[in-house]
């Protein structure tokens, strides 16, 4: 009997196999995942976890004896090295074959690698998986000399929680600002000045040119720049797994090409998460996420289309980072507006920004103001009046 395989457990794979038993789907069901872990969530991995604020177990998605009560095979630690469209199976790293009726590949993505000299050296790190964490954890001393390289949310979040816990930071950013890839001018002076009022040391416009030190990291060479470092964490983006894809012919360009039904190029093949280049119809163009929330409801679509139902993706792009006592959240990419409109105060870090596109909303970067960021969902796509939009006085719910 043929069933429904899933490559990958992280959110998306998880959430698809639960999706699935929720629709109704009786068959066999098995999940392929390289880690040992059963499915976690990431987000914490980079705040809470590192901190310390939460244990193991407030990770886990769901409690190991969901996947026994559903009769979800988890297979962890297991590799799964081909897919073989033409006869609908894969095969493992150990050379098991499992056929499948329809196939979830949901491999995620990877950190991207410093290719530096010195970049083997002990105490070099990067932060994606729950052992990356662990193993910082545990090499961490009362009071450590962290350089982070990557000014980007992972490495300002990790400098975040270091810089709490009383170690020395220092971030160093390659481009002129930090956070010069995602956001404004504006919102990156914000995260610029919050993290040196609480003694984090930044350097723009440095790249890191090796690593020195005696079998383990000592310094970080930034051209006339040593930075003292005893530990390095690197964060410098993110690669989509798309091998298994590309060595199974299926289309591929920046991620595998699926349709809004997160169909790929062979019919019987689905793909979910980081992996994915999708079309959002509401953006009218491709796009690939490095997200959360699109990973869990591509998840939720593949399901479903898997099953024979026919169900689109069709989800406004958004994100959240949490930094000291300030949460931000984001609807949207600011760099599709072309201009903006602040309501709040900026200098209280309690405040949202609108941007806007020939006077509709386009995106939103609150900080600090859940409910202007729920209104903003609501208002996306519409014309509103600039005046009673940053006006406090007036209540946003009459723009919708």
């Amino acid at each position: 009997m043929t069933g429904i395989v899933i490559i990958g457990g992280g959110q998306a794979g998880a959430q698809n196999a639960a999706c699935l038993r929720q629709e109704g789907y009786t068959g066999e069901l098995t999940l392929f995942s390289e880690e040992q872990y059963i499915p976690y969530q990431r987000p914490p991995l980079s705040k809470d976890y590192l901190a310390g604020k939460h244990n193991i177990d407030r990770l886990f998605l769901r409690p190991e004896s969901f996947y026994q009560e559903k009769n979800i095979d988890l297979r962890l630690g297991v590799r799964v090295a081909e897919i073989n469209p033409e006869q609908k199976n894969i095969k493992t790293s150990s050379g098991e074959i499992v056929v499948y009726e329809k196939l979830l590949i949901a491999t995620g993505s990877r950190p991207r690698l410093l290719k530096v000299p010195g970049n083997q050296l002990a105490g070099i790190h990067y932060l994606r998986q729950l052992n990356d964490v662990n193993t910082i954890r545990s090499e961490l001393k009362d009071r450590s000399n962290i350089c982070i390289v990557g000014g980007g949310y992972i490495g300002l979040e990790v400098a975040a929680v270091m810089i709490s816990a009383g170690h020395d930071v220092t971030i160093v950013e390659s481009e002129s600002r930090i956070l010069k890839r995602v956001t404004t001018p504006q919102m990156s002076s914000l995260f610029h000045n919050l993290h040196l009022s609480k003694g984090v040391k930044i350097y723009s416009n440095s790249t890191v040119r090796g690593f020195s030190g005696e079998n383990h990291v000592e310094y970080v060479n930034c051209g006339d720049l040593n930075i003292p470092a005893d530990l390095v964490i690197i964060g410098i983006g993110i690669i989509p797994n798309t091998e298994l894809a590309q060595e199974s012919r299926l289309e591929c360009h920046n991620g595998i090409i699926v349709d809004d039904r997160c169909q790929t190029s062979d019919t019987n093949i689905f793909a979910a998460g980081d992996n994915t280049n999708h079309p959002n119809a509401i953006l009218n163009r491709r796009l690939r996420l490095e997200s959360v929330p699109n990973a869990m409801e591509q998840a939720r679509v593949s399901a479903k289309n898997m099953l024979g139902q026919d169900q689109t993706y069709n989800s406004l792009p958004w994100f959240w980072s949490n930094q000291y006592d300030i949460r931000l959240q984001m609807l949207g990419f600011s760099v599709d507006g072309d201009s903006q409109v602040v309501r709040g105060n900026f200098e209280k870090a309690k405040f949202a920004i609108f941007y806007l596109n020939k006077d509709k909303v386009v995106a939103v970067d609150a900080v600090n103001s859940p409910a202007e960021f729920m209104i903003g969902k609501k208002l996306y796509g519409k014309a509103v009046d600039r005046m009673n939009l940053g006006n406090l006085n007036f209540n946003l719910e009459d723009l919708i």
